[in-house]
């Protein structure tokens, strides 16, 4: 075996050596690219207090909410209950399919509520959830549901100072690794800690938002899912029904829109249809639309929607109340032509162009610009002062000049805007001092391409090269691909004291740093007391579940029944297990959480 290994790596390089160079020299292709993705935690304070600040668990729908606006896949979530400890928490899941949310929305429904509060614990850990599991392509963020008060256990070791300390060093580890925290504070007994909340949004680039009333959670998780991806939330006047279908009409402004979430919010049930600009009526759930329903509310996601006027017929219980929403995702981006670079001084002028792009390309859409203002907005590093310059709508780009004060230096940006959306240019930095000019790499090939032939011969050779490097590739995979199978997911784990009947707090341990097989002594630090657990082994199973099995005397036990531990137990999202260890009287419990 390992001398076939040997011959292929051989191979694969040969081929790499003769083929490499042509995959390279192939023309650039656009893929289609959708709006940013996200990696977003939600932090909650699961402490008794706050249970009482959300008697209905507004909080847990809102979060739901939050989920059902993301995008059908690519978008990460991952949640973390706390309270003076972590009571639960789930890794960064990838959104896959309708199902991977529906997971995240029962987590929600099962977390429990604790006697303490201690802030500084949730947001240590929601930092370190992304910083383990961001992609680096992605939008980070952290919503932060709390009251900003700590409630510390007063015959515990933890003092406040300590606590402050931990948050202290918490957010400006968000900030170092650009994570916006926002903050919601919920003040439904008037105890809220509004400045503590504060310095946590505004230090991290987040924004804060304070309600007095759970009720409003499902608004301001969309204006917060709104700003981060720099949309608006598009308000629909509300209806009191008349226990009638009731047209309300929903104007998509143009082909660029990726999808549209229309949120319809009620305290009691609704009913609703969908006709398209057409006059066709639209089946829901569809291909293109997406329904996701709650006691509180639901959403509609229209993917890639027809421009122009919608009718979406809603049917309420009679004098009841209905709130709607729009938020349109948007495939656009703000570029801006080059800055010269050259030595600049007090008095001068540089000209601004600027304009929108669309899978990587100008945008062609004239409509579009027709409705959207500009400004040139220039920042004084050195005093903090920005001055804010409108420009001109050229009908397919916006222009303009902005002028140098002082030997400063300076960052520009161009902000584009219509009623539902905006879009910002990547910042450049003008050195008045020195003259330098640090520009933003490309985002677009700057105009139409050049006709040039068509490499035929190079496009034909790097496909076969590509085919020929993949097929090398498989066979040196399959045969490493058993050792180095990965794992998803942690273990959460207590341990109790038969003798006393004390259980120890959870530990999280994430799994993601093993890799084709580990012990249960390895995830327990190997504790010489528990020697036993080195025979207790997981291996990686299929779906993101894993294998336990027992290669020596101890047992397992699933649902309070013993399993035979030596065929090997599956474990899936939830599953609970005990493994009584007989050498020290403790029993391990073990929760598998993805």
């Amino acid at each position: 075996m390992q001398r076939n290994i040997s011959i292929s790596i051989r191979i694969l390089l040969a081929l790499s050596i003769i083929f490499v160079p042509l995959v390279g020299m192939q023309p650039t292709a656009y893929a289609a690219t959708p709006s940013s993705q996200i990696d977003a935690v939600l932090a909650l304070d699961v402490s008794n207090s706050m249970k009482e600040s959300d008697r209905n668990k507004l909080a847990n729908e809102a979060m739901k909410m939050f989920i059902d606006m993301l995008s059908p896949t690519g978008d990460k979530v991952g949640i973390v209950a706390y309270t003076d400890r972590i009571e639960r928490e789930k890794a960064l899941l990838d959104i896959k399919s309708e199902a991977d949310k529906q997971d995240l929305k029962q987590f929600i429904d099962q977390i429990n509520h604790g006697a303490y509060t201690d802030i500084a614990v949730g947001v240590k850990e929601a930092v370190k959830v992304l910083e383990n599991g961001a992609d680096p392509a992605h939008e980070p963020m952290i919503v932060l549901l709390a009251d900003g008060n700590n409630y510390l256990n007063k015959n515990g070791s933890r003092t406040q100072a300590q606590s402050d300390q931990e948050l202290n060093q918490a957010v400006a580890d968000a900030k170092k690794m650009g994570i916006p925290i926002y903050t919601i504070g919920l003040n439904a007994d008037g105890q809220l800690n509004k400045s503590v909340l504060d310095q946590i949004a505004s230090k991290t680039g987040g924004k804060s938002f304070v309600t007095d009333s759970a009720d409003d959670l499902p608004q301001i998780l969309s204006e917060i899912f709104a700003s981060h991806l720099k949309l608006k939330v598009v308000p629909i006047d509300s209806i009191t029904s008349n226990g009638k279908y009731q047209d309300v009409k929903i104007n998509v402004p143009n082909a660029n829109v990726l999808e549209a979430n229309i949120s319809i919010m009620s305290e009691k049930p609704v009913e609703v249809r969908l006709i398209d600009p057409a006059g066709n009526s639209v089946p829901i759930p569809s291909s293109d639309v997406l329904q996701s329903k709650s006691k509180s509310y639901s959403l509609l996601k229209l993917m890639q929607p027809e421009q122009g006027d919608w009718t979406l017929q809603v049917k309420g219980v009679a004098k009841d109340k209905i709130d709607i929403n729009l938020i349109f995702n948007y495939d656009l981006a703000l570029t801006m032509k080059p800055i010269p670079s050259k030595s600049y001084k007090p008095g001068d002028t540089i000209d601004i162009e600027s304009y929108l792009i669309s899978n990587g390309q100008p945008l062609d859409n004239k409509e579009l610009y027709n409705n959207m203002n500009a400004v040139a907005l220039l920042k004084d590093v050195d005093t903090g002062k920005t001055v804010e310059v409108p420009l001109n709508n050229k009908g397919d780009r916006f222009t303009g000049e902005v002028t140098i004060k002082d030997k400063h230096l300076y960052e520009l940006i161009v902000k584009a805007e219509d009623k539902s959306f905006y879009r910002e240019t990547k910042p450049v930095q003008i050195d008045a001092k020195s003259g330098k000019v640090t520009t933003p790499p490309p985002t677009e090939s700057g105009g139409p391409a050049e006709d040039k032939p068509f490499p035929t011969l190079l496009v034909v050779g790097g496909v076969l090269g590509a085919a020929a490097l993949a097929a090398a590739a498989f066979f040196i995979m399959k045969v490493m691909k058993k050792a180095n199978r990965g794992f998803v997911g942690q273990l959460v784990i207590e341990i109790k004291d038969e003798n006393t009947g004390e259980k120890s707090y959870p530990q999280y341990k994430k799994l993601n740093s093993f890799r084709g097989k580990f012990t249960l002594h390895q995830v327990l630090q190997l504790a010489p007391e528990l020697k036993e657990t080195e025979k207790i082994v997981f291996t990686p199973g299929n779906q993101d579940r894993i294998m336990i099995r027992s290669n020596g005397d101890s047992t397992i036990e699933k649902s309070g029944r013993a399993v035979q531990a030596s065929n090997g137990v599956e474990l899936k999202n939830g599953d609970r297990i005990t493994v009584p260890l007989a050498s020290v009287d403790k029993t391990i419990m073990i929760e598998y959480l993805v």
